[in-house]
């Protein structure tokens, strides 16, 4: 049979598999390509678990199959630009999404868990005044291909390196970008992460961290089966509003509520709210006993004894910023006050800083819409890395 491959001088439109998840795959193959569904469930198994993306050598289809998968489907992984590793062991990828355009995608190794955070957009609209991502503008949502692309960038990469704490056990959506903005491209490519023949990470492993949009919380809940985060940062509506624009739109009590709703609906399910703190702007005395307050009411709310975690998170700084980092003793005396009330609470140990990919730090290659620049060229250039076509 002879191949025929596709004009490179026409678009190219044929389907990326990585943009599929099991349903999507088997209904690709039964009505799209007349083949059977088990079709669907072998490549997912050469996609990613062995990380093959060359129909040729998927030693188990057909010649014919090949051929026709050839000319009607593809598997396109993200250009990997550079990456960095920390001194901690916390690992950064710049990920080309087009010509223009690039995400950063972090892991962190730890004694128990490998967790990667995966970014949902080019850049982020909500305009967080702390976070980096917020200063490069927003370009576009990322599809289900290039954030699923992200997982399988670094389950590779992981898979290659013998040491057993490099193994990629967690997948927190907490990169750049709000990922329920994405909903339907983001509950896709998680449905994937949890499938068995995709990553195979259990329900709770899955965690979406989002800034509060309510309505889309609750739709959550009716779709996936995965852990919550809420990233709070402020325990009254004036100071959050100052720090995230979207609590106008939807204030505290609102978003607390869906959050009960989350939690009711996904029984025995804790909520996490992280909180970054920022030295005399919400880590006094009085900010933590309102957080206390707020998470008391949730418990109650919930009927569940820690309902609500909390995740201290000291403040990461980057170029021109306002705010700095709270001093390690009033972090340790925010944290006792809330224990003293009862508060499960954590503090996130900084990780990766020193390669600008710690939380709040992640800022890739934005083509903004109204700030555009040449910044991605430039890290194409120092980087030696060609342009994608």
């Amino acid at each position: 049979m002879i191949q025929v491959l596709p004009d490179p001088t026409m678009p190219d439109t044929r389907v990326n598999l990585f943009d599929l998840d099991r349903a999507g795959l088997e209904d690709f193959f039964e009505n799209e390509l007349g083949e059977k569904k088990f079709r669907a469930h072998q490549i997912m198994k050469w996609i990613h678990h062995r990380y093959v993306t060359e129909f040729a050598d998927m030693t188990d289809l057909g010649k014919a199959l090949r051929a026709k998968l050839e000319e009607r489907a593809k598997v396109h992984v993200p250009q990997v630009i550079f990456d960095k590793e920390s001194a901690d062991g916390t690992q950064k990828w710049l990920l080309g999404m087009d010509p223009e355009n690039a995400i950063e995608t972090v892991y962190i190794p730890e004694k128990s868990r490998g967790t990667l955070c995966v970014s949902s957009q080019v850049g982020c609209a909500l305009n967080c005044q702390f976070c980096s991502t917020a200063t490069q503008g927003f370009n576009r949502n990322l599809t289900t291909a290039e954030i699923i692309g992200q997982v399988w960038v670094a389950a590779r990469a992981l898979g290659n390196v013998p040491h057993q704490q490099r193994r990629l056990t967690n997948v927190v959506m907490m990169g750049m970008g709000e990922p329920l903005m994405n909903f339907e491209n983001v509950v896709r490519a998680m449905s994937i992460m949890r499938d068995d023949l995709g990553y195979g990470l259990a329900n709770k492993r899955v965690t979406l961290s989002t800034a509060g949009m309510v309505p889309m919380i609750d739709q959550l809940s009716e779709v996936a089966d995965v852990s919550l985060a809420v990233s709070l940062h402020a325990p009254n509506d004036e100071l959050r509003t100052e720090l995230v624009p979207l609590n106008r739109k939807y204030p505290i009590q609102e978003l607390m509520a869906s959050c009960v709703r989350y939690a009711k609906r996904k029984k025995g399910t804790s909520v996490t709210f992280e909180y970054t703190l920022m030295k005399g702007v919400n880590d006094q005395p009085e900010h933590a006993r309102q957080l206390a307050k707020l998470m008391r009411q949730f418990d109650n709310a919930v009927q569940m004894k820690d309902a609500a975690k909390v995740n201290l998170i000291p403040f990461n700084p980057f170029p021109g910023t306002r705010f700095e980092r709270s001093e390690e003793e009033d972090i340790r005396h925010f944290q006792t006050l809330l224990m003293q009330n009862k508060v499960l609470t954590m503090v996130r140990r900084t990780r990766g800083d020193d390669i600008d990919a710690a939380c709040g730090q992640l800022k890739g290659q934005v083509m903004d819409r109204t700030r555009r620049n040449a910044e991605f060229r430039k890290t194409l250039q120092d980087n030696n890395v060609p342009p994608a076509a």
